[in-house]
């Protein structure tokens, strides 16, 4: 398997990372070797949070029932007793003026049900992932994106918003995606006022890290060029 601990290492040290890169993995029965997450939790992206936290376990369908939201983008059907839920919370978004109705079909999907899905940071994955999330202020993760322009692996989907879990499925279809988040993932996993997401495909985490310390380095540069000509050409 990719050395993900030395991808882990670079990415962080290069883009000045803070939290760590979450590595997912969605596999169609649990991995011989991963522990089962045991507990609750109310969202899917509550176990990014455990992740980022170092630890590294699979779950399977029934521990993201409690997100309807989270269970739509990532293809669970929920059992039949709480199938309304998902209705019920749209309602309650509908009226709140947060959402529109006709803007549910646009929300990205995992192509199909997956058995159990796999967390861990970056450099203890125990599985090849097939999305990597990263989560940092906008001036990090501008290098992250400039990276994964240079190793082409961008996209020109515009940025994400809301559910932020919808990133997931968008990256895995499109490449590596941006994500403004929401207000329901920022309470269930504590990311600030001042973090947004970008998530890349495992595939093509490796490609590019290997930019970011190009990129790293011209951003440094190119601050002292902009600098040298603020104080040149500013008058005010």
């Amino acid at each position: 398997m990719i050395d993900y601990g030395a991808i882990e290492t670079r990415l962080r040290a290069h883009v000045g990372l803070t939290r760590r890169p979450v590595a997912v993995a969605f596999r169609e029965a649990p991995p011989a070797g991963v522990k089962p997450f045991s507990g609750s939790e109310p969202s899917g992206c509550s176990f990014w949070r455990l992740a980022m936290e170092g630890r590294a376990f699979y779950t399977v369908p029934a521990d993201h029932y409690n997100c309807p939201v989270g269970a739509h983008t990532h293809n669970i059907p929920l059992p039949s007793e709480r199938a309304g839920e998902l209705p019920q919370v749209l309602e309650v978004m509908t009226g709140l003026g947060y959402l529109k109705m006709d803007e549910v079909p646009g929300i990205a999907r995992l192509p199909k049900s997956p058995g159990a899905i796999v967390y861990a940071p970056l450099g203890d994955t125990p599985v090849d992932p097939d999305v990597v999330l990263f989560i940092g202020p906008p001036g990090r993760l501008m290098l992250l994106q400039e990276a994964a322009v240079r190793a082409g692996v961008a996209t020109n989907v515009p940025f994400l918003g809301r559910p932020t879990c919808m990133a997931l499925p968008a990256a895995l279809t499109a490449g590596t995606v941006a994500s403004t988040g929401c207000i329901g993932n920022r309470v269930y996993t504590g990311a600030g006022d001042d973090e947004l997401y970008v998530a890349v495909r495992g595939r093509d985490v490796a490609r590019v890290a290997d930019e970011t310390e190009t990129i790293a380095k011209a951003n440094v540069a190119l601050a002292d060029y902009h600098r040298e000509r603020r104080a040149t050409l500013a008058t005010e």
